[in-house]
């Protein structure tokens, strides 16, 4: 399940949203997420996701692909809508068993909940699939760049933010190596109770731990002898927003408009 995480990879492709400026991808993103929370009934819902889906076709990246990605969040999707079963008890029951009951409101909440989620992981994801970290630094320093009037080290930060991104896949093919080496050991993961699961993941962690502090040692040494200091850089690609951004900002633009008004058209469901 581990391999199945891929948030910080990058795809190669040819498609509409990989053509995009990293600029316009990241806002387009922000934006995305406020819309997610702005659905306040079915029909706003089944827009967003309509709208998420449309988007992820465009990028041209295979479907296999999220739908593995999202394969580790259904344990956390299933215990939100329990949580949600258990503690909510408002509305009209539709299932009753002895004194326990689940409400309607129970079963709406954990779907906006789930969906949210879903939505969520699936439209940030997009953002790393379609944009190398190359690209995405570049456009986060310059969205950044008006906090260099604040005196704040803009390119650092953006740089930071990139490595910590761009690491998360190396951790977790590190994470699969440890594991496989374990299991090739004799070592068991899957038995016993909660406190000898996690004892066991100790020879996973304290390895795991130190090859994370090796390599960021490595690649802070190599940024210092490329004389990397995070002042004054200049960019080999020039980045500039084309037709293809206006098209996008327009349909979000448009889109937003659209869950606005049906939730003004039809009753709340939160």
């Amino acid at each position: 399940m581990i391999r199945d995480i891929s948030i910080g990879r990058y795809f190669p492709a040819k498609s509409f949203v990989h053509a995009m400026d990293a600029r316009a991808k990241l806002l387009l993103t922000l934006a995305m997420i406020v819309v997610t929370f702005l659905c306040k009934n079915l029909y706003s819902l089944a827009a967003l996701c309509a709208f998420t889906i449309l988007v992820y076709l465009s990028s041209r990246l295979k479907p296999l692909l999220i739908l593995k990605s999202l394969k580790p969040l259904l344990p956390l999707l299933i215990l939100t809508v329990i949580m949600q079963v258990i503690f909510t008890k408002t509305g009209t029951p539709v299932l009753t068993v002895g004194k326990f009951s689940v409400y309607d409101d129970a079963l709406i909440m954990s779907l906006f909940v789930c969906v949210r989620i879903l939505v969520l992981i699936v439209v940030s994801s997009l953002l790393t699939y379609t944009t190398s970290p190359t690209r995405l630094t570049d456009a986060i320093e310059r969205l950044l760049s008006p906090l260099k009037h604040l005196k704040i080290d803009v390119g650092t930060f953006a740089m930071m933010m990139t490595i910590a991104l761009r690491f998360i896949p190396t951790l977790i093919d590190e994470i699969d190596r440890l594991t496989s080496a374990q299991k090739a050991r004799g070592a068991d993961f899957e038995s016993g109770n909660l406190i000898q699961r996690v004892k066991s993941l100790f020879p996973i962690f304290i390895p795991l731990f130190v090859s994370a502090i090796q390599r960021a040692s490595e690649l802070a040494d190599a940024m210092i002898c490329r004389c990397y200091t995070g002042e004054g850089r200049t960019s080999y690609r020039v980045m500039k927003f084309g037709w293809r951004d206006a098209v996008a900002l327009l349909a979000v633009a448009v889109f937003t408009g659209g869950v606005i008004t049906l939730n003004v058209l039809f009753a709340p469901l939160l």
